[in-house]
């Protein structure tokens, strides 16, 4: 379980590549990574955004394939091919007048290590690099790309006492 006050996020922040996918993924024959999604991360991101729980994604990657997966979630803030996320991370927390308290980041690897430095809580997935576990608030039990995002946000979700409360949570 998560050992932070849940009741106070509003943001759960996501990297892409080793957390809502594996770290590991086929190549196109364009050269282009074919990322892999889980059906459970979607459900709870979808819900989390139904909800009220800010939902954004961070990621170095390009492909804009990643882009529509996750607006078809409802997902409005998705940055792509970002090389220094800490910008990002600030422009996010001014548009929507957040504090870094109230905010949970998710990442796996040393890109992701600034904002994990100044994330209320910070977590990952169980097979982060060594780095990245020891500034994590929360390492999951579960590894990239394999429920990661499902086993945070339902943590939220259940804490701030939205898990199943409403007719949301029964349908996409």
């Amino acid at each position: 379980m998560i050992n932070y006050d849940l009741k106070k996020i509003r943001a759960v922040v996501f990297d892409v590549d080793g957390v809502l996918s594996g770290e590991t993924v086929s190549m196109g024959p364009d050269g282009e990574p074919l990322r892999t999604v889980n059906m459970k991360d979607g459900y709870v991101i979808q819900l989390a955004v139904k909800l009220g729980l800010h939902i954004a994604i961070i990621t170095g990657a390009r492909d804009e394939n990643i882009r529509r997966r996750f607006e078809y979630l409802g997902v409005k803030d998705i940055f792509l091919n970002c090389s220094r996320k800490i910008k990002v991370w600030n422009e996010l927390m001014q548009k929507y007048g957040l504090l870094e308290e109230e905010m949970i980041y998710v990442g796996d690897d040393i890109p992701d290590r600034d904002i994990m430095l100044r994330a209320g809580c910070a977590c990952c997935p169980k097979d982060a690099c060594i780095d990245i576990k020891a500034v994590s608030d929360y390492v999951s039990d579960r590894i990239g790309g394999h429920g990661v995002g499902r086993d945070i946000i339902e943590q939220v979700l259940r804490a701030q006492g939205k898990w199943m409360t409403s007719s949301e949570a029964f349908g996409w």
